[in-house]
């Protein structure tokens, strides 16, 4: 072989520059989401476990609205399926609560597809009006005496969640933030997996061009179907864990409004960022509420819708085409 060869062979083993500062990058926001769980306490790491349950929701339909097109304004009641699916799995059957999110994200994917599969035959405000049925009538089906054994009627149902074992040094709080970091890790793996391969280029072909789409090989209808069901997933983990954040589940935790602020936040914090944009608008309908109410008591939604207003008129892409703009700008700069 000659030195040439061998060159050539040492330079294919090399990993490149790029792959390996975006793996720094992904070992430090692994890190930095695991750390938040010795910087805060109390109120403050129960704010972060909510923003982890409505980042892994908003991941879900942001691939359904970003990717594939579709507009859902019927999510919350998914989110709802979730956190009852956990509550009851752990009240009646005695699931352990790190395994009720599973047992949640199984029952939300069945309902999606039973739902989707004959919703997703209509399109646009269609499918929006199929899917804001669901979310009005959620509430009612849940105070209903019907279920009222396994729902608890209008009184709901209180979770038990016990603290990690003592040897691990972590009170409750702790423990519960580190279960949603642990599920909110693994739907960041799965959503920038299925955006970056053959699922997201089928969802994207659909959304543009569905004729071209199904020229190009892709089953419009499966594509559809899968990323309804990927979002209902998100979005039944995501209830799941925040019911075990609030350690409380009940029909008035659940309105039509949940399902439009999940909505908010999909566009709020950017349409088809499959990261970024989940996590900055969860942020902004999990805190901004009482920042707003701060600012003017009994005003409050006024502040919040025109705050919305602003963030869309001025980056139609949300907070993370506004973040994305900013780091452009910054790196124009001349360096000193």
């Amino acid at each position: 072989m000659s030195m040439h060869d061998i060159e050539m062979t040492r330079e294919a083993g090399r990993i490149p520059p790029t792959a390996v500062k975006r793996r720094i990058a992904q070992a430090a926001f692994v890190l930095a989401v695991l750390a938040v769980a010795g910087l805060f306490e109390g109120y403050h790491l129960f704010l972060a476990s909510s923003i982890l349950a409505y980042a892994i929701a908003a991941m879900g339909l942001n691939v359904l609205m970003g990717y594939n097109g579709q507009i859902s304004l019927g999510h919350g009641a998914f989110f709802a399926i979730g956190a009852y699916t956990a509550a009851i799995g752990m009240d009646r059957f005695g699931i352990p609560y790190m395994l009720a999110p599973v047992m949640a994200g199984i029952v939300g994917m069945g309902a999606g597809w039973l739902i989707g599969k004959p919703a997703l035959r209509l399109e646009g405000v269609y499918l929006a009006l199929a899917t804001f049925g669901l979310a009005i009538a959620m509430p009612t089906v849940l105070r209903s005496d019907l279920f009222s054994q396994w729902t608890g009627g209008v009184q709901g149902l209180f979770l038990s969640v016990d603290a990690a074992p003592s040897w691990t040094g972590l009170d409750l709080d702790q423990t519960i933030y580190l279960l949603a970091a642990l599920y909110f890790l693994l739907f960041v793996f799965i959503t920038l997996r299925l955006v970056g391969g053959l699922n997201g280029k089928a969802w994207i072909a659909t959304r543009d061009n569905p004729i071209a789409a199904r020229a190009m090989g892709f089953n419009v209808t499966r594509a559809k179907t899968r990323a309804f069901v990927f979002s209902v997933l998100a979005c039944s983990v995501g209830g799941a864990l925040q019911g075990i954040a609030v350690q409380f589940v009940a029909p008035d935790s659940f309105p039509f409004f949940l399902s439009i602020s999940l909505f908010t936040a999909v566009l709020v914090g950017g349409l088809s960022s499959p990261l970024l944009g989940p996590i900055l608008g969860a942020i902004f309908i999990v805190v901004i509420p009482s920042i707003t109410e701060d600012i003017w008591q009994g005003g409050s939604w006024a502040v919040y819708g025109a705050m919305i207003i602003a963030i869309v008129a001025v980056q139609p892409r949300g907070l993370a085409g506004m973040v994305a703009w900013a780091g452009e700008k910054i790196g124009a700069l001349p360096r000193s």
